[in-house]
C-alpha cells in the first residue's frame, strides 16, 4: 500500500499477507485494498497517519463519505458498509499485531432487532445499510432481461437486423447457470469443462462438485446440482461446430496466444472419481493435482493438447479465446443493463433517439428492470424455498405441532436444506440474509413464482411423498423420473 506523502507502508502491505487475508479470494483483496485507499487518502488530507486515527476521524469519515456536500462522490449506506468492513478488518488485525488503537467502534448495542437473530447492531455500520439486501426476480422478468440485454431483442419482441450477437450463447448460458445452480459469480465463472456432468445426462438435476479452492472462504467443497436445461445451454455454447467458444479458441490459436500464457500447464488426464488432474511437469514428467487445490487464477493456465492445437479447460472464454476472468462478468451485466434501459426508454418515448444525450440518460435511468449477478442467487434461494415449502406442507399434513417439531429435530427443516443447497454452514445465515422477508408468504403465493420446469419438479417430489402414504391416492406413472440418479447412494 502506497501513500503520496509517505511512500510504501510495509505494515499495511503485511496485512495482505496475514493468514486470515491470504486465504480469502482475490475479489476480497480488491475490496479491502480499495477501502483502505479511500480511508488513507481521507486521513492524509487531515495530516494523520493510519496508526494515529481516532474515533472522531472515523465518525467524520463516515459523514464525508455519505453526507458531506463538499464530497461530489458521496455513496449510499450499502456502499459505505463495504468500506467499513474492510477498514474494520484491517484495524482488528493491526491492533493485535502492533497494539494499534482501533478507531472503528465494535461494541454492539441494543437496536430493537435490526441485526437478525441477535437484536443488536454494530454501531460502526451506517443506518442506511440494512443487513439484508434481498432483491430477486421472477422467471419472466429474467427472461425479458435476458432477451433484451443479452440477445438483442426490443421490448416488442423483434430483433433488429443490425444485431451481431457476439457471445450471445455464452452470456445466456452463464446467466442461466447462475439462476439454475445458485452459485456465486466467481464459483460459476471458475468451473472447468471436466467438472461438468458427463453427457448425456438422465437425471433432471445431475449432481457435480464445487472445488474447495473456488468456494467462498475456501474452507470446504460441496456438491451442487445443475438443471438439465442449463447443461443444454452450456453444451450449445461449447458445441465445436456452432458454438461461439470454438470460434474464440480458433482466434486465439491463430494469434498464438495460448503458448504465451505465463506458466501454462498441459493437462494429460482427468480422474473424475478422485477429482484429480494429471499434468505435465516442466522437465517432461507428470504430476497429479487435486481440483480442490486449484484456485480460480490457476485454472486460467490449464490447457490440453488436441489435434488442432492447445485448448483451455476453462469453460468461459473471452472474445480473444483467453479464459474469461470472473470480475469481467460484471461488465457483461452492466452492458446488458444499459441495453435494457435504453430499449425500455425507446419503447416508452417514441422520439427518444432525437433527444439530447443528457435527457436520454435521465429517461433510461428510470427503467425498472435490471439485474446484478447476486440477485440470481437470491432468486434461486426464493424459488427453492417455494418448492420446499410446498413439499414440507404436504409431508407434515396431519401432524400435531409436537410431531412436526420432532420431525424437524430429526431430519432438519427447510432452512437446513436451503443452507445445504446454497453452501452455507449455518442455516441461520440463510434465514437472516436471504429469505426472512418471505417467511410469512402463503405457499400458494410462493408456488405462483415457480416456472413450468420447476413446477414439474415439485409434482415429482409430491408424488414421491404421496407414494409413501396410504392416505393419498395418486395415478400410477408409466415411467417416474427421479430427481436423483437411481444409482446415487447419497
Amino acid at each position: 500500500m502506497w501513500s503520496t506523502r509517505h511512500g510504501t507502508d510495509p505494515w499495511i502491505n503485511l496485512f495482505f499477507r496475514a493468514d486470515e487475508i491470504v486465504s480469502k479470494q482475490r475479489t476480497t483483496w480488491r475490496r479491502y485494498a480499495y477501502a483502505l485507499v479511500v480511508w488513507l487518502n481521507f486521513l492524509e488530507q487531515r495530516g494523520r497517519l493510519w496508526h494515529e486515527a481516532s474515533k472522531r476521524d472515523y465518525t467524520d469519515f463516515k459523514h464525508w463519505r455519505m453526507a458531506d456536500s463538499r464530497n461530489y462522490w458521496r455513496v449510499e449506506g450499502t456502499s459505505f458498509d463495504t468500506d467499513r468492513a474492510g477498514v474494520k478488518r484491517f484495524y482488528a488485525w493491526a491492533s493485535g499485531e502492533y497494539e494499534v488503537f482501533n478507531p472503528i467502534p465494535s461494541q454492539s448495542v441494543q437496536s430493537g432487532g435490526n441485526a437478525p437473530g441477535t437484536g443488536r447492531r454494530d454501531p460502526s455500520r451506517p443506518g442506511g445499510a440494512p443487513r439484508r439486501q434481498v432483491k430477486w426476480l421472477l422467471r419472466k422478468a429474467l427472461e425479458q432481461w435476458r432477451d433484451v440485454g443479452l440477445r438483442g431483442y426490443a421490448f416488442d419482441g423483434l430483433r433488429p437486423a443490425s444485431w451481431h450477437g457476439f457471445n450471445e450463447d455464452r452470456n445466456t448460458a452463464f446467466v442461466e447457470g447462475l439462476w439454475g445452480t445458485g452459485l456465486r459469480l466467481e464459483e460459476w465463472a471458475s468451473v472447468l469443462d471436466v467438472e461438468l456432468p458427463a453427457t448425456p445426462v438422465t437425471s433432471r438435476y445431475p449432481k457435480t462438485w464445487l472445488a474447495k479452492s473456488c468456494a467462498k472462504g475456501r474452507r470446504y467443497g460441496r456438491h451442487y446440482r445443475i438443471p438439465r436445461a442449463v447443461l443444454k445451454a452450456v453444451a450449445g455454447y461449447m458445441d465445436p461446430l456452432e458454438g461461439s467458444r470454438a470460434e474464440a479458441i480458433g482466434r486465439a490459436r491463430r494469434a498464438g496466444r495460448y503458448e504465451r500464457v505465463p506458466g501454462f500447464l498441459i493437462v494429460t488426464g482427468h480422474n473424475p472419481r478422485t477429482r484429480t488432474l494429471r499434468v505435465r511437469t516442466p522437465r517432461g514428467g507428470s504430476s497429479t493435482i487435486s481440483l480442490d487445490v486449484l484456485e480460480p487464477v490457476e485454472r486460467l493456465r490449464l490447457f490440453r493438447e488436441t489435434r488442432d492445437g492447445l485448448e483451455p479447460l476453462a469453460v468461459w472464454l473471452s472474445n480473444d479465446g483467453m479464459p474469461h476472468r470472473a470480475h469481467s462478468w460484471e461488465n457483461t451485466f452492466a452492458t446488458a443493463n444499459s441495453r435494457v434501459a435504453e430499449a425500455w426508454a425507446q419503447s416508452r418515448w417514441p422520439g427518444f433517439d432525437d433527444l439530447e444525450e443528457e435527457d436520454r440518460k435521465r429517461r433510461a435511468a428510470q427503467c425498472p428492470l435490471w439485474v446484478r449477478p447476486h440477485m440470481l442467487r437470491h432468486s434461486y434461494a426464493l424459488v427453492w424455498y417455494s418448492i420446499l415449502s410446498a413439499v414440507w406442507e404436504q409431508r407434515l399434513r396431519g401432524f400435531t405441532e409436537a410431531e412436526k417439531h420432532a420431525f424437524r429435530e430429526q431430519f432438519g427443516d427447510i432452512w437446513y436444506q436451503l443452507a445445504t443447497m446454497l453452501g452455507h454452514r449455518n442455516p441461520q445465515t440463510t434465514r437472516d440474509w436471504y429469505l426472512a422477508p418471505f417467511t410469512a408468504l402463503e405457499v400458494d403465493y410462493l408456488m405462483a413464482l415457480i416456472d413450468g420446469d420447476q413446477r414439474e419438479a415439485v409434482d415429482i417430489l409430491l408424488g414421491r411423498i404421496a407414494a409413501d402414504s396410504e392416505l393419498v391416492l395418486s395415478p400410477v406413472p408409466a415411467d417416474l423420473e427421479l430427481l436423483d440418479d437411481p444409482e446415487d447412494g447419497e
